[in-house]
Formats: structure tokens, sequence, C-alpha cells
């Protein structure tokens, strides 16, 4: 018979994952800029949106699809319209996102 200890330890040994199921795929939005590109730093208060990031994982209906040529670390441009927000970590950027919603992949050609 375990006792409470024993549960304790196992509790501190797991690792608790997001997994999207369905057509979605998990996203860590990118930091919004606060310097512009021709380099003028903004106010705290002022950060321009982004709503590019990079996929954390897809979901397993995904990863089957030919039609959608999304991978795990894949920079994307997203609609952030339907994103569902991950209270998963302190700094709030992970989403899950209907596949719908990836309007580009970001790749870079070799040549």
């Amino acid at each position: 018979m375990a006792d409470a200890s024993d549960s304790t330890k196992r509790s501190k040994n797991t690792i608790e994952v997001v997994e999207p199921i369905g057509k979605r795929v998990l996203i860590r939005k990118d930091e919004d800029k606060k310097i512009t590109k021709v380099g003028l730093h903004l106010p705290d208060k002022i950060e321009i949106p982004t709503i590019t990031g990079r996929v954390v994982t897809v979901s397993a209906e995904v990863e089957r699809d030919e039609n959608y040529p999304i991978k795990q670390y894949d920079r994307v441009l997203f609609n952030p319209k339907h994103a569902i927000p991950v209270d998963f970590e302190g700094d709030n950027r992970l989403f899950v996102i209907p596949v719908e919603d990836v309007v580009a992949v970001f790749r870079r050609e070799i040549g």
C-alpha cells in the first residue's frame, strides 16, 4: 500500500504538457516589440502587437494531414481572433490556435 509521501514524490517527477486536439496547433507567441524598425524605443504602455510565433507542437490530426505543412518549431504568422490562451507558464504567451488560423509559415531557402 502506497502512502501519501509516495504520491507526493511521483507528482514532483511528472511533467505537465499541453497537447492540442483536433485541427489545432500550440504556438508560443513572439514578444511584442518595444523598438520600431528604425530604432525608436517605445514607452512601456505602447507596444507593437505581434501575430507571429513558434509552433510548440501540433495535434496528431494536423501531423497526419498533408494539407497542413506545419511542423514543430516552425515560425508562423497567425490570425489571433480564435486563439485560446493557455495559462501554463508565467509569461502567458502560449496559445492553442485552429490550424486554419495559421496563415503563413516562414521558410528559409538555401541556394
